[in-house]
């Protein structure tokens, strides 16, 4: 049980002084983006990205892949179940979970000090839909 302990206390983000260092979150690493990708974020409208998701069935595609990271990841599912909705029966959804690290720069406020990077990880969420073959 101590051993878990210590490794957590690893894992834990060092506490940075808001006084020494300004935090920049840089954006993640993204996959090689396709016509059928959709990175599902927070600033954008859902009923938007709902509607995009849509056109691309619409538009031939039998697979739609719906990303999400961190805060995203509710809005993330909730895309791909109201398309399943949508979709009255003729959609299924695969799900696959993820922890992907992010790289944060650490600026320093004053010249004494060094600029640093800061390694952190996050969830990420990667649904398949996917029209049902007919049979």
């Amino acid at each position: 049980m101590a051993e878990k302990e210590e490794s957590q206390e690893k894992r834990a983000m060092p506490q940075i002084d808001e006084n020494e260092y300004i935090l920049r979150k840089r954006l993640p690493r993204r996959l090689p983006k396709r016509k059928n990708d959709i990175y599902v974020n927070r600033k954008t409208n859902f009923n938007a990205q709902l509607e995009r998701s849509q056109k691309l069935f619409d538009n031939g595609y039998d697979v739609v892949f719906i990303h999400g990271l961190g805060a995203a990841i509710n809005r993330s599912i909730n895309l791909a179940l109201q398309l399943k909705i949508r979709g009255l029966g003729s959609l299924e959804i695969s799900v696959n979970t993820s922890t992907v690290e992010l790289l944060d720069d650490l600026e320093p406020n004053n010249d004494d000090l060094e600029p640093d990077t800061q390694l952190r990880t996050n969830s990420a969420v990667h649904i398949k839909v996917y029209k049902l073959a007919l049979a």
